[in-house]
């Protein structure tokens, strides 16, 4: 009997031990609009779903100040309830250190670049939906069968590196981001290139933001340059093309006021091809993990731009101007 109850003392002390040192824990948001898109042509109302999700996000420690994570995050539709196979958003395995940086393996939904730059300032509904910043971002977003090594902060400085494998039949991407962050200034700045299973280039270009904060007044800054070569469009050979977004946002109180404007200019071998696109917004946080929002967006391709470049929610088209109304509820969990 003493030998017994010495193991179970036994158990529940290394039991307890490796509880201790490891961690899962379940998160997402649920995000939700009713909107108002008129296009010009034709008008409808529209429930939509601004990226929801869910996902598991886990950790232990290694000793040593090593430890090992992993993140696996699906998106599924607010608006009818349906579900993505899978975990289409994120599902990586990584291991990091405070004083040698850190390594992810699998799928990244967002890269290091993207994250960086343009969605680091879209903070009026956090770049989903139909008001998102990114709508006239052209470059690479998301990874799958990726690497992904961001470094430890030297100082204010820290960098990372992406590139993903095309396993033979799909596209490559390559990327790399440079950061500066010190007190409420963030500077992010690296280039991007994608390429074929032929080794031919798909669109390659540089995206590079600042955001400032000072008071209640936060200010960012994103600009993109892209050169988009026949793969990309599917047989039309694009060129170049720059784009530059601002936002901005007033807190006071629960209350936050936000602006954003964007202006994509004409690809090189598409007269009349450039976009501009603004949103004003508003949100009203009820706690730290619910907000109520509303805001009018509106977004204008020219009626040069290819059909398999339109800027903006699908319901835009080129040559006119899409308006929307919208107000929904943000829950964090």
């Amino acid at each position: 009997m003493k030998k017994i109850a010495l193991a179970a003392a036994l158990t529940a002390a290394f039991a307890g031990s490796a509880f201790a040192q490891s961690s899962v824990t379940l998160y997402g948001r649920i995000n939700t609009t009713v909107e108002f898109q008129d296009n010009e042509t034709t008008d409808r109302t529209v429930m939509n779903n601004n990226a929801s999700r869910w996902g598991l996000r886990g950790n232990e420690d290694l000793g040593g100040g090593l430890s090992a994570f992993f993140q696996l995050e699906n998106g599924f539709g607010s608006d009818t309830g349906a579900g993505a196979g899978g975990f289409n958003r994120d599902a990586f395995v990584g291991i990091k250190s405070a004083s040698l940086g850190q390594l992810k393996f699998g799928r990244i939904g967002l890269g290091a670049l993207y994250a960086s730059t343009i969605d680091y300032i879209g903070v009026f509904n956090h770049n989903t939906g139909t008001t998102s910043e990114d709508n006239l971002y052209s470059l690479n977003i998301g990874f799958q069968n990726a690497v992904e090594y961001t470094s430890p902060n030297f100082g204010p400085v820290s960098f990372a590196v992406t590139a993903n494998a095309s396993e033979g039949t799909g596209n490559k991407t390559y990327e790399g981001v440079v950061n500066f962050d010190q007190g409420s200034l963030h500077i992010g700045a690296g280039v991007s290139k994608t390429e074929n299973q032929f080794k031919q280039d798909v669109i390659e270009g540089a995206s590079a933001a600042i955001a400032y904060g000072f008071g209640p007044v936060l200010l960012g800054l994103n600009y993109e340059y892209s050169d988009a070569s026949a793969a990309f469009t599917g047989g039309t050979a694009l060129g170049k093309r720059n784009q530059v977004t601002f936002t901005g946002m007033y807190t006071l109180g629960a209350n936050e006021f936000h602006l954003s404007a964007g202006w994509a200019d004409e690809w090189d071998n598409a007269p009349n091809s450039d976009a501009i696109q603004w949103t004003l917004g508003y949100n009203y946080n009820l706690s730290k993990r619910t907000k109520l929002y509303a805001f009018y967006y509106s977004i204008e391709n020219k009626s040069g731009t290819p059909a398999a470049v339109v800027y903006g929610p699908s319901f835009a088209v080129p040559g006119d101007t899409l308006s929307v109304f919208g107000a929904g509820i943000r829950h964090n969990f």
